[in-house]
């Protein structure tokens, strides 16, 4: 490590190859709730359920913008989460065009229980950080990223 209070490039760069496939494989083992095993979640099932449990209920467009992928992706993931009872889905009662998602209230304290730990993790590590600390640090990890899928932006 470097003698002062910060890290070269090299350093940052070998910390971080060392770091984010020990961070990568805790994350795969955090136990999913009994009452979900069955169900054959993916990741991406984590990521929608994520958005539905700290937002609330939202409509497939917006799941979709949020999610970065198309409309008809997430419709076809809501689809396979209704039909395991993971979601639901209800028209808008102001558009009856849109279709409003949320998590199925029998599911919503597995679901919680299965992503609590990582939001308590993740509020432990970005807690002391200043707001902007907080955005360059997501900002970094979403510039990597891209930079690894070979995404420009």
């Amino acid at each position: 490590m470097s003698t002062d209070d910060g890290l070269s490039l090299d350093e940052g760069i070998r910390t971080l190859l060392l770091l984010m496939p020990r961070l990568v494989g805790r994350a795969k083992r955090m136990p999913v709730p009994e009452s979900l095993r069955t169900l054959d979640l993916a990741p991406r099932h984590l990521s929608l359920l994520s958005y539905l449990l700290f937002d609330g209920p939202l409509t497939v467009n917006e799941l979709a913008a949020r999610l970065e992928v198309a409309p008809a992706t997430v419709s076809l993931m809501v689809g396979d989460l209704s039909r395991k009872g993971v979601v639901d889905r209800r028209e808008d009662d102001a558009d009856r065009r849109r279709t409003i998602v949320s998590i199925a209230e029998a599911n919503r304290e597995a679901v919680d229980a299965w992503l609590a730990r990582g939001a308590s993790a993740w509020r432990s590590a970005l807690e002391p950080l200043t707001s902007e600390q907080r955005r360059m640090f997501v900002e970094t990890l979403r510039s990597y990223e891209r930079a690894v899928t070979g995404d420009a932006e």
